[in-house]
């Protein structure tokens, strides 16, 4: 079965915000903007929503204002993709052809990838395991990480160090091309928020 991983460039503080912000203009525009998905996945999730799960249109409701959110695990998922949802709409969408489709430990295959790069300060496969900001519950699906702009900053001065060894040394870390094209892509994300003050990236896995 394969995965996806969508990744947005976001404005961290201000994305945070909108959890809880009560704005209902915002709610109304995601309604708007998403509403054949919003009905999309109500059909796929219906027998999680007869179980009592929030139907799609409740959990993003829930999300702006902040809750009430269900104390069953199991309905977790449903405030996640309210959330991937929010920072669809007020992030840019970035690429993601290296990542999705793919299959078992590709996220940790890219890590070691980057490590071989001399990147340490950020993980593809955190995207996996990580969860929400705070109030959202955890998920195990969609997995949902962050880098904020310091990891991201930390992250391309250690490839940058890394770069200038191999340039005297005159010997490139061995990564196999995938590897290396995806790690690559992880690089143009991190460009991408180093260029807006403020911006990281969050990633999406389901």
């Amino acid at each position: 079965m394969s995965s996806s991983l969508s990744v947005y460039l976001v404005d961290l503080s201000a994305t945070h915000a909108l959890i809880g912000s009560r704005d209902g203009q915002l709610l109304n525009v995601i309604r708007a903007d998403f509403g054949d998905d919003l009905t999309r996945d109500d059909e796929y999730h219906s027998y999680a929503i007869e179980q009592g799960a929030p139907t799609a249109d409740e959990a993003l409701s829930a999300v702006i204002h902040g809750g009430p959110f269900s104390e069953n695990r199991d309905h977790a998922f449903q405030y996640s993709y309210a959330y991937q949802r929010i920072c669809s709409l007020t992030g840019a969408f970035l690429p993601n052809d290296c990542f999705t489709p793919h299959k078992g430990d590709w996220l940790s295959v890219v890590d070691q990838g980057l490590k071989s790069l001399g990147i340490t300060a950020v993980s593809v496969d955190a995207f996996s395991y990580g969860a929400p900001p705070a109030p959202l519950p955890y998920a195990d699906t969609p997995g949902c990480d962050e880098w904020a702009p310091e990891h991201i900053a930390q992250a391309l001065q250690q490839f940058e160090a890394t770069k200038r060894a191999a340039d005297e040394s005159g010997q490139a870390p061995p990564l196999e091309p995938e590897v290396l094209e995806a790690a690559m892509q992880c690089l143009t994300w991190m460009r991408y928020a180093e260029a807006r003050p403020g911006y990281g990236v969050i990633g999406f896995r389901s």
